[in-house]
């Protein structure tokens, strides 16, 4: 209306609904309210009729409707405002990307942003355009992801440690949470314990959980910090940016999905040049954290199913220094900003990855460390000398491990392998890794994949997929993990350097084609054009988005500051209270719960960041059936995720008839799907991937033609009345020729039956009285002893108990590989 903006939102199934009431009649402020109640579809239906009427210049006129529909939208980004009112960022297009244990992971393809206040009351300022301008260049439908369900800032470790607490833990909270809602009034604050969907007596009650997000890795935190404490938290949906990849190993007909989140981090970030070494808080740049998670798909439940998941992380080295750009040098100078003898930044640092992660902390340092002029090495002494004096008061027992290595120098030598001497240090390594270079871009990426290869094989191995924990190079399933790490370096270094990667894994096992350098040489200077022409755009738009720097007329614009060096140091503006200690340099408590991690201790600090929900078991809101299926839509099965994501049968297994489906074979290049296909286009892969949907082999031409002659006009005509929804029949000659595929509909499959008089073999008996009723009772097939035992193994499966494959199992899988995919 005029006066107001209704936000009506609902669950899936569009059962439960909450409606929030924006004022715009406030030129400035932001004025929300809250309904508190939970309308069903009924109920939301006569709220907006009523507001319809309501508002409506002239009752009897229905065109002059007081409510119009602005916009449909599947989640708030947030709220900002720079120096008139406030604007709502909403997403209006969506795209799944990955699915972790029934949980729907979705990447922003689109965004919308409307302002709020009616132009009655707008007051213009002439820089407000261009703040907009500015706040539009981070380009929210490039790699920002979101979930309604699962919380994309923590690990799946945390996550699941949180479910897996004593339960007694959980109902001491919920009932201590429950005295103190009902000592404070309702108008104050949320009943967490809504009259709306709580079991009665006789239902089985479960405690859903609601955590606080972690909000390093959350890029819209404080876009919703202005409303976090006025709304229902069903309306917080919290973004994060980074990359999100989800690929299928097929095993033998098992379902392995493995799946790369990386979560870049909203504190002290921005592009190369500009943000180097941490801040005066420890948060480096370009710190991302890299989880890889690995679950048998075919049990899909976290009660039930298999996971298992190993986190990296990246970040520039922790000490106060940068490069100056203004020389216009592909590679300026490294200089140390601050002197830091007791090595205060890189303490605090090493501080937040204890609390998170636990002992111990790896670090792999691949600056070089012998060079003619002293550049990269500055960093690499530095750095040392900053984990010998942390490491001093540490116990022995969780110091914080250093491995240097010069991986560029090993890379011009022709008589060490790179990759082997990698594998060596991953197969070392028991503990989070942190992995640095100058950039850390293409070598990071590299040493990161590694790892994460070595992690892979011992997941499967822990997942009783291999025998033993290794896997080789030139098989599918290591073929599918290096796509969606390159995939995984070049998001993170588009997002940093302003390009795709340099050099790839095929560039360290010297096996990249002639034109790779070519493309090299490209990419380098793209690289090098970003960062000087470009970069400095993307930086304000990065602090406007972030709220790093806020808009005020009666302070400087964004852009006349002449750095924003105080924007990401916020100690420089102020004499610091209170320094910590030189010695105890991490925060209290965390040393003794060693090598658990602090944060997911259920201590009183933690505990009170999760509130606690009672819920009937058979709640839509908790169901993973239905928020997987989604029965109440009508869906293809084409086009659902699980068949259109990247699988390894489909892409990476030769297309010859007899290759071996173990996706564990070593292949030569010749033979992978890949090469075989080459690059095809869009439609191509939609198309392949629709026709690999369907078990039976494509008809020949000569059979096409055929069942297409067969067909008049006249039948044409008539079955324009059928659905068009028809089922791929094969029907047999009696001379046992080749077989015929023809879509058929179930009227002209009666037809068929007529005309080949075999209808009396099916025992069908009318079951009405008038002829024209084409319904037939037909007799349940008898069920064979074989089919009860496949039915059986199904059930077994969905409790997590799966049987050992036998020969048998082997040649069926073969024959559905071969007609499915070859």
């Amino acid at each position: 209306t005029k006066r107001r903006y209704f936000l009506v939102g609902s669950n899936h199934a569009q059962t439960k609904h909450r409606v929030l009431k924006i004022d715009r009649t406030e030129p400035k402020d932001l004025v929300i309210i809250d309904d508190k109640h939970v309308y069903n579809q009924q109920e939301v239906r006569e709220l907006l009729g009523r507001l319809d009427l309501g508002n409506r210049t002239k009752i009897s006129q229905k065109g002059s409707s007081g409510l119009s529909r602005t916009v449909s939208a599947f989640g708030i980004v947030g709220f900002v405002r720079f120096l008139e009112g406030y604007y709502i960022v909403l997403i209006t297009k969506r795209r799944k990307m990955a699915d972790i244990g029934g949980h729907s992971i979705y990447k922003i393809e689109d965004t919308t942003m409307i302002y709020i206040p009616n132009d009655s009351v707008r007051v213009t300022h002439p820089d407000e355009a261009r703040y907009l301008r500015i706040f539009q260049n981070v380009d929210l439908s490039s790699n920002f992801y979101f979930s309604y369900s699962y919380d994309l800032s923590h690990s799946l470790q945390y996550n699941l440690t949180l479910l897996q607490r004593p339960y007694e833990q959980w109902s001491s909270a919920a009932s201590s949470t429950e005295e103190e809602v009902h000592t404070q009034s309702k108008q104050d604050s949320f009943d967490i314990f809504e009259d709306e969907g709580l079991p009665t007596k006789g239902e089985r009650m479960v405690y859903g959980l609601y955590n606080e997000p972690y909000y390093k890795y959350v890029w819209n935190g404080k876009l919703l910090e202005r409303v976090k404490d006025i709304v229902h938290h069903d309306w917080l949906m919290y973004i994060i940016h980074g990359f999100c990849g989800q690929s299928k190993l097929l095993i033998y007909g098992r379902p392995v999905h493995i799946t790369l989140i990386a979560r870049r981090s909203s504190k002290f970030a921005g592009t190369r040049f500009l943000k180097r070494g941490a801040n005066c808080e420890g948060d480096v740049a370009n710190e991302v954290e890299t989880e890889q998670v690995v679950h048998d798909a075919s049990v899909m439940s976290f009660t039930a199913g298999s996971y298992s998941s190993y986190v990296q992380v990246r970040g520039s080295v922790p000490l106060y220094w940068s490069q100056d750009i203004s020389t216009m040098m592909p590679k300026p100078p490294i200089r140390l900003d601050q002197a830091d003898p007791y090595a205060y930044v890189a303490g605090l640092h090493f501080d937040q990855m204890l609390q998170r992660f636990g002992s111990p902390i790896i670090i792999l340092n691949l600056v070089k460390k012998r060079e003619k002029r002293k550049h990269e090495k500055i960093l690499s002494e530095e750095l040392f000398r900053a984990v010998v004096n942390l490491n001093q008061f540490l116990p022995p027992s969780h110091c914080i491990d250093y491995i240097a290595w010069d991986m560029a120098r090993y890379t011009k030598s022709k008589l060490c392998n790179v990759l082997d001497r990698l594998s060596m240090i991953a197969e070392n390594v028991t503990g989070v890794l942190r992995t640095n270079c100058v950039d850390c871009l293409d070598r990071t990426n590299t040493a990161q994949f590694m790892v994460g290869k070595c992690a892979l094989a011992y997941q499967l191995y822990a997942l009783g997929m291999i025998d033993k924990p290794k896997l080789q190079f030139d098989t599918d399933c290591v073929r599918l993990f290096e796509e969606l790490y390159e995939d995984h370096g070049d998001t993170l270094s588009l997002q940093y350097g302003g390009s795709q990667l340099v050099h790839r894994v095929k560039t360290y096992r010297k096996i990249a084609p002639w034109t790779q350098h070519s493309k090299d040489i490209m990419q380098t200077l793209s690289r090098y054009y970003s960062n000087a022409f470009s970069d400095a755009d993307r930086q304000d738009a990065i602090n406007l988005f972030l709220q790093v720097y806020q808009p005020s007329e009666f302070k400087p614009h964004l852009w006349e500051l002449p750095t924003d060096f105080y924007l990401h140091h916020t100690s420089t503006m102020a004499i610091p209270q209170d320094r910590r200690s030189y010695t105890l340099w991490w925060s209290e408590g965390v040393l003794s719960y060693l090598p658990v991690p602090y944060d997911e201790v259920p201590c009183e600090e933690n505990m009170n960041k999760v509130k606690v929900k009672r819920m009937n078991q058979l709640d839509e809101s908790i169901d993973i059936y239905t928020e997987f299926f989604k029965p109440y839509e009508l869906t293809s099965f084409d086009d659902t995720f699980c068949i259109a994501m990247t699988n390894s049968a489909r892409e990476f297994m030769p297309k010859t008839v007899g290759a071996d489906p173990n996706p564990f074979t070593v292949r030569k290049p010749e033979e992978t799907g890949k090469s075989v296909l080459g690059k095809s286009s869009k439609e191509e892969t939609i198309l392949q991937r629709k026709t690999a949907a369907s078990a039976p082999p494509p008809p020949s031409e000569e059979a096409i033609s055929s069942t297409s002659e067969d067909d008049s006009e006249e039948d044409r005509e008539d079955e324009g009345t059928v659905s068009q929804r028809s089922t791929p029949i094969k029907l047999l000659t009696e001379s046992g020729e080749s077989s015929r595929t023809q879509e058929l509909s179930d009227l002209n499959l009666w037809i068929l039956l007529n005309k080949l008089k075999i209808i009396s073999l099916l025992s069908v008996i009318p079951v009405s009285c008038f002829p024209e009723d084409s319904i037939y009772a037909v007799l349940p097939p008898q069920v064979g002893k074989n089919s009860q035992e496949v039915f059986e193994g199904h059930v077994m499966t969905g409790q997590g108990q799966v049987r050992a494959l036998c020969r048998e199992d082997m040649l069926m899988y073969r024959e559905y590989i071969k007609n499915r995919y070859m």
